[in-house]
């Protein structure tokens, strides 16, 4: 299990902590800001194959979802690792997808077991009452995961057995289920570790849901991959970001553009020794605004890469160099560990320079939808490329430009409008934190554009002020002729704004 730059990583999951545990049995892989106690890799190890034996002792079969219903924090992550350590497919529920989308996804994955925590007792009960499906639960705090059978005899693995059952966000139907391998899986994870060039001597910060993809592969999978280590809060706190920060030795972060922007408009600033510690934050989920990105460098001299990934690519697709190699700000960087190309509408590769659908090939890619044979075969086209319903153009250096979202895109009297051009647009006003743009019906124009805004405290900017604002840099036609003030715009789990959301609760 040796990780390489130049090649993906060989074997499974059960082999990678097999490996560290044996190498560096005494070395800290996992720490938690809730003051739980540290995990080195033996120790880890140990608890891992402690729950996996129990778990094999209720006759799960190999390949079955067993799904987990818990926040951030030690517990959840020993489970994550140990249902797929026992050859079972780990399924996290998000818990911030509502009762409805839970309940499919209980009796979609067709788990007969869900792991629990009292905090998210609440949020489990709610979804059971939205399906017909009966799983068995079990409240991690009551189950000391003892009293083992010693003939227990655990399932051979293959990197091509699956591992892991994530649904997406649903934002445009209903939640597909996403199939990874152990072979993608550990790919979503060497991307990462290939593209900011870590090394056992790093350690990030983890603000993000383990239950989205880029929480579990960007922070949880990199360092197994590479070595490192990780510090994993229960949730993101722009009060406690910059504190634990210095306290963990952090020297890499992965966030999303909200998250970068609350600590751009927040009171707080990283000490000295933060800085010189900090390699780079890193930003995903999500495009980033210019505006956004020059500030936050230029307040607090942390250089943030912008990437790019999916929950079907095990997270990281595209991602910036570090410096001092070029970064183009505005852009999610180039493709390390897998291929990206820009396809016309026929399917045929597009020229550079010119905008059409994002395609991504490579290690990390998903296996399937499950259960959803259309889905997979509408996704997958020409021998393994996978079509990312992301437009975009690719430059003369190979850097990805992003437009947005093709189901997201406004059409305006016949002509296409990135949302994105919008968004950049208000965020470019120093007061907002949140900003998104949106199609709304026109019996004129077919599409007509609004927007929704997140103020920071004590602004008293109009909304005349921002119509004029994207008027003077993207022309009447594509400026929005509202402009919504709301406390907080709707977000996903991973602090992406959902902008479907937004026509429900503006109209």
């Amino acid at each position: 299990m040796i990780y390489s730059p130049k090649s993906k990583p060989d074997g499974t999951i059960r082999d990678w902590l097999n490996y560290h545990a044996e190498k560096s049995p005494d070395r800290i892989c996992y720490q938690f800001s809730d003051n739980s106690s540290d995990l080195t890799w033996s120790g880890l190890l140990k608890k891992v194959i402690s729950i996996s034996k129990f778990l094999i002792q209720l006759d799960i079969k190999k390949g079955e979802s067993v799904a987990i219903c818990m926040s951030n924090g030690s517990n959840a992550l020993q489970i994550f690792y140990a249902i797929i350590y026992g050859g079972f497919r780990v399924t996290p529920l998000n818990l911030a997808a509502g009762p409805a989308a839970l309940g499919h996804a209980i009796s979609h994955s067709k788990c007969n077991y869900i792991l629990y925590d009292d905090e998210q007792s609440e949020i489990l009960s709610n979804a059971l009452e939205e399906t017909n499906a009966n799983p068995t639960t079990i409240n991690v705090k009551n189950n000391t995961f003892e009293n083992i059978k010693n003939n227990i005899q655990f399932h051979d693995l293959t990197p091509d057995d699956h591992a892991l059952l994530m649904y997406t966000s649903g934002t445009t139907g209903v939640p597909k289920g996403v199939i990874h391998t152990h072979s993608s899986l550990l790919a979503g994870g060497w991307t990462t570790s290939v593209a900011h060039e870590l090394d056992p001597n790093d350690r990030a910060l983890c603000v993000l849901p383990l239950y989205h993809i880029n929480g579990l592969c960007v922070t949880v999978m990199a360092p197994l991959i590479s070595g490192g280590s990780s510090v994993i809060c229960p949730k993101f706190s722009s009060s406690k970001f910059w504190q634990d920060c210095e306290k963990y030795t952090i020297t890499w972060f992965s966030v999303v553009p909200t998250i970068i922007s609350h600590l751009l408009h927040g009171k707080n600033d990283p000490s000295k020794i933060v800085c010189k510690n900090l390699r780079f934050g890193r930003s995903a989920s999500a495009p980033l605004a210019i505006d956004t990105q020059s500030n936050f460098e230029n307040r607090f001299g942390v250089p943030i890469i912008e990437t790019m990934g999916l929950t079907e690519t095990a997270a990281q697709i595209l991602s910036n160099p570090l410096p001092p190699k070029q970064r183009k700000i505005g852009s999610p960087g180039i493709a390390f560990g897998n291929d990206v190309k820009i396809l016309k509408d026929d399917g045929s590769d597009q020229l550079v320079n010119i905008i059409g659908e994002i395609a991504v090939k490579g290690p990390n890619i998903m296996l399937e939808y499950l259960d959803n044979i259309e889905a997979t075969q509408s996704t997958f086209i020409n021998g393994g490329w996978l079509l990312t319903g992301d437009l975009g153009y690719m430059d003369d250096d190979g850097y990805v430009f992003v437009s947005g979202r093709l189901k997201e895109l406004i059409i305006k009297g016949g002509e296409n409008i990135s949302p994105r051009e919008i968004d950049d647009a208000l965020y470019a006003h120093k007061d907002v934190i949140e900003a998104a743009a949106f199609a709304i019906p026109c019996d004129i124009y077919g599409q007509r554009i609004e927007a929704a805004i997140r103020l920071s405290i004590n602004s008293i900017a109009s909304e005349d002020e921002f119509i004029e604002l994207c008027r003077s840099k993207l022309g009447k036609f594509k400026a929005p002729d509202r402009i919504y003030f709301l406390d907080e715009l709707p977000k996903g789990p991973s602090g992406k704004i959902q902008r479907i959301k937004l026509l429900e609760i503006t109209n």
